[in-house]
């Protein structure tokens, strides 16, 4: 079945899942949009209350979606997940989203989708590499939020230092959505200034050790909300509406998704984040962007990291099938 240029169908219907919808609604992007989750009562209740404000939004259908609303769409976004619980292991949490994706990712495989699948259930590398397997399709169309979000909160961290609109810092975090995320600084830049020499020309701070405090910042950001409040939504909401906009308008926009590396950066049979043109049909290049050797070796060692968080995803595949 031909694809709907702009319909978007949502797999989850927690508050990431509600948080982005609710924002992609506003953008006008979408022409349909189609809920899914197993709790039938949850995805009525929220299609009701956000039908209720159509009135304010551009033009766009919302319902509550079936399996089979896969057959047509452009995007799926799968945020459907369990969440940590208190005294919970990382490896118990793997095992059990690595089962969710599974049957979710054998619900999408029953038709005949051309679709970009966007991952967003944490571990996301870990599981965009599950789901990628689990479907068959070819790389660049199944792809993880990845360090969008933390993209963002290192932008925003270097935008509120250096005194500058955060929409015109140049800066990425590659690697693990995680502990294990890397800061390229090299790779960063204001107006056309290396973010090392802007601030060697500001001399307001010791640079050095001010951007050791920044990325552990961005690192810890999640730990720093979910202790506040419970869970983070609204930022990583947001960054899915940004990626949904190089996929519905065909932007070509340089985005830090999570996706299969082939040989790129050195590093083979991993999924992680690093800056990719993401368009219509998913990732349409990876940049292959040179790195300091400290950067590099960071780099190696996230993708050892997700790697081990993978091979426990895959004792779980082994385990169910």
């Amino acid at each position: 079945m031909a694809r709907c240029e702009r319909k978007v169908v949502v797999i989850g219907a927690g508050a990431v899942g509600t948080t982005y919808i609710y924002a992609l609604l506003q953008t006008g992007m979408a022409e349909e949009i189609a809920l899914i989750d197993l709790d039938r009562d949850r995805v009525e209740g929220e299609i009701m209350d956000l039908s209720h404000g159509l009135q304010f939004i551009p033009p766009v259908n919302i319902k509550a979606g079936t399996y089979e609303d896969c057959a047509d769409a452009s995007m799926i976004v799968v945020t459907a997940g369990a969440k940590q619980q208190p005294g919970q292991s990382r490896a118990d949490l793997i095992r059990k989203n690595a089962k969710i994706v599974g049957a979710i990712c054998g619900e999408i495989g029953r038709h005949a989708s051309e679709a970009v699948v966007l991952m967003v259930t944490n571990p996301v590398d870990t599981l965009t590499q599950v789901a990628l397997e689990r479907l068959g399709w070819p790389r660049q169309r199944v792809i993880g939020s990845g360090t969008v979000l933390d993209t963002a909160r290192f932008k925003f961290m270097l935008s509120r230092h250096c005194g500058i609109d955060a929409r015109n810092v140049h800066a990425y975090i590659l690697g693990e959505h995680g502990d294990s995320e890397v800061a390229a600084w090299s790779l960063s830049h204001i107006a056309g200034i290396s973010v090392e020499d802007y601030c060697r020309i500001c001399k307001v701070c010791d640079y050095k050790q001010h951007h050791k405090h920044i990325a552990e910042q961005v690192r810890d950001s999640a730990y720093h909300i979910i202790d506040y409040k419970g869970s983070t939504y609204y930022g990583i909401g947001l960054s899915l509406v940004r990626i949904s906009g190089a996929i519905l308008r065909n932007e070509n926009s340089v985005l830090t998704v999570s996706t299969l590396l082939q040989g790129e950066y050195g590093i083979r049979d991993i999924c992680l984040s690093v800056p990719c043109i993401v368009g219509e049909n998913g990732v349409v290049r990876i940049i292959d962007a040179r790195l300091s050797s400290e950067e590099q070796e960071a780099l190696n060692r996230s993708a050892q990291a997700i790697a081990k968080t993978l091979a426990t995803a895959k004792e779980e595949q082994l385990a169910s099938a």
